[in-house]
């Protein structure tokens, strides 16, 4: 698309304002002829320093969009850009996201929620779903992989869990009939409540309820050889009994850790102790060849007055030494080799998402692009212009602002 400069026009009281600030302006421009090339250079690096990120490569972060307030996402993908995040999960297949993201380095991991599910048991429809929703945007964005349903089996709906392996098969195979099963994977996501037991963690066991449906699931995972997602929240674990489960523990700080009397193996923190349960509740299904990921974990900055521990600091403890540990590749007890993999949860504060008041708090950032606490990342959100008057004014003002320095650039020459 070709986009055109437009002269600014501007409101009789605007204008002598803006004349004052271009006077000054001016004044400034002249000055700057007295500045060195090397002067201007020391400038202009200082002040772009304020948004070169510290964190970001080596995860992934949830881009959840149940909310009003949220800015577009041509302004999220400048966003993410600055933070140096190379991968995305989404909760859909959002054209808006996925155009915005066009000719990016970011890789997508895109959402097929349980609604879709009854429907993607026919081969026909999810092939005609993989082209309406994924084909068209291969060629400029990168998307890797698919989640068929989310959470399923914390449902109480048997059909819906009857559905989650045919669908995913439908949606494998549709990939297979258009030639794109090698560049995009097929899993889903599940909440850690599928695991019975977690401690210690060689002895993790899934629910025996649930046995029949994740047998032939994990035989599926192992034939296609894509990994097995899993949502793990310390933060739950903490808030239930916080007499009882140490807050250090959860939030990765400095702590006497935890033994597992089978294997000898030594645990500092709650998250990877979970991580190690759900790979041992896998090998007690008879598989070793699937590897576990973490597709949500986080904590809330806010929550209800009986949320214990959903506190910005908190919230900073967690996620900001999670990131550490992702920058340190660290793997598991169990899995010293294999580094952990994880999405953060989530971009933004969600205002609308239903629940207690944390699960509209696990934000890193406000809808704004302010962030909710300080980790390390230094995201900048672009402001979009809008039709109102004071932010015409403010469009105006920059230009008037760009034109002054070309000017000065010029005398500088």
């Amino acid at each position: 698309m070709k986009s055109f400069i437009r002269w600014p026009t501007f409101a009789s009281s605007q204008f002598l304002c803006l004349q004052a600030w271009c006077s000054q302006l001016w004044s400034m421009a002249i000055m700057i002829r007295s500045f060195s090339f090397m002067s201007m250079l020391l400038f202009l690096l200082t002040v772009s320093d304020m948004f070169v990120p510290i964190h970001g490569d080596g995860f992934g972060i949830n881009y959840g969009q149940i909310a009003n307030n949220l800015p577009l996402p041509s302004q999220v993908a400048v966003l993410i850009k600055s933070m140096n995040v190379s991968r995305i999960k989404l909760y859909d297949a959002d054209p808006n996201v996925l155009v915005a993201f066009s000719q990016s380095n970011v890789e997508f991991v895109i959402g097929l929620g349980n609604e879709f599910l009854q429907n993607m048991t026919n081969l026909s429809k999810a092939q005609t779903w993989i082209q309406q929703h994924v084909q068209p945007y291969l060629s400029q964005t990168k998307i890797t992989s698919i989640t068929v349903g989310n959470e399923v089996f914390n449902s109480n709906d048997t059909q819906l869990m009857l559905n989650l392996l045919p669908a995913m098969q439908n949606v494998h195979d549709a990939l297979v009939n258009l030639g794109l099963d090698q560049q995009v994977s097929v899993t889903t996501a599940h909440s850690f409540n599928i695991i019975s037991n977690s401690y210690p963690p060689s002895s993790g066991a899934f629910r025996q309820d649930l046995v029949q449906y994740i047998q032939p699931l994990l035989d599926f995972h192992a034939q296609i050889n894509t990994p097995f997602l899993i949502n793990a929240y310390p933060f739950f674990a903490y808030k239930d009994n916080p007499n009882e489960v140490s807050l250090n523990y959860v939030l990765f700080q400095p702590n006497q850790g935890l033994v597992d009397p089978n294997t000898n193996l030594h645990y500092d923190n709650m998250l990877y102790a979970q991580i190690d349960s759900v790979y041992a509740a896998i090998k007690a299904m008879g598989h070793s060849d699937i590897q576990v990921r973490i597709s949500e974990t986080g904590w809330p900055s806010s929550g209800d007055p009986e949320e214990v521990g959903a506190t910005p600091q908190n919230a900073a403890l967690y996620n900001g030494n999670l990131l550490k540990r992702i920058e340190q590749r660290q793997g598991t007890p169990a899995n010293p080799s294999v580094p952990i993999d994880i999405y953060v949860f989530a971009l933004f504060n969600e205002n609308l998402k239903p629940g207690p008041a944390s699960e509209r708090n696990y934000g890193l950032y406000y809808p704004n692009g302010v962030p909710v606490y300080n980790i390390g990342l230094k995201g900048y959100l672009p402001q979009m212009p809008m039709a109102a008057k004071s932010n015409t004014l403010c469009v105006n003002f920059l230009a008037c602002i760009v034109t002054c320095l070309i000017f000065a650039l010029e005398l500088s020459r």
